[in-house]
């Protein structure tokens, strides 16, 4: 037995609209919204009386998606510290490449995003960062230099 594919991430936001506002600036594309409730889902996720709404995001051209979720009932858990550092267990991040990091963050400074630490150079290959968006999201951009 084999994978066959990576599907998607799944990230869990307070504010569905803005999240999918900042992925789609970003460049994903919105493939659908809908309800997600019922026993079969909370069975799924193991909790009793689940009422969620997600949101699927593609990127254009290219596999992987990320899959949004408001969750309803029970109401999403914020953790503490928040925001949490950079060495929290669990998942960390997610990052894209990009053709222009600069660009890239001034189309999504108005949706909220901050940089995490700076915009750093790594050799003569990549201009990387982290920054945070809606929900404390955790993204990573990378774009190749030459």
């Amino acid at each position: 037995m084999t994978i066959q594919r990576m599907d998607n991430v799944g990230i869990v936001v307070d504010d569905l609209d803005a999240a999918v506002a900042f992925f789609t600036e970003l460049g994903l594309e919105l493939e659908g919204r809908m309800p997600i409730e019922g026993s079969w889902a909370g069975d799924v996720v193991g909790l009793r009386g689940m009422r969620s709404e997600i949101a699927m995001m593609r990127i254009p051209g290219a596999p992987g998606r990320l899959e949004l979720a408001k969750y309803h009932s029970p109401e999403a858990i914020v953790p503490e510290p928040r925001p949490s550092p950079a060495n929290t267990l669990g998942l960390h991040r997610v990052m894209f490449a990009v053709d222009d990091l600069q660009d890239t963050l001034a189309r999504l400074r108005p949706h909220g995003a901050e940089l995490v630490g700076e915009v750093t150079r790594f050799e003569d290959s990549y201009l990387l960062c982290y920054l945070r968006g809606p929900s404390g999201i955790v993204l990573a951009l990378a774009e190749q230099l030459g």
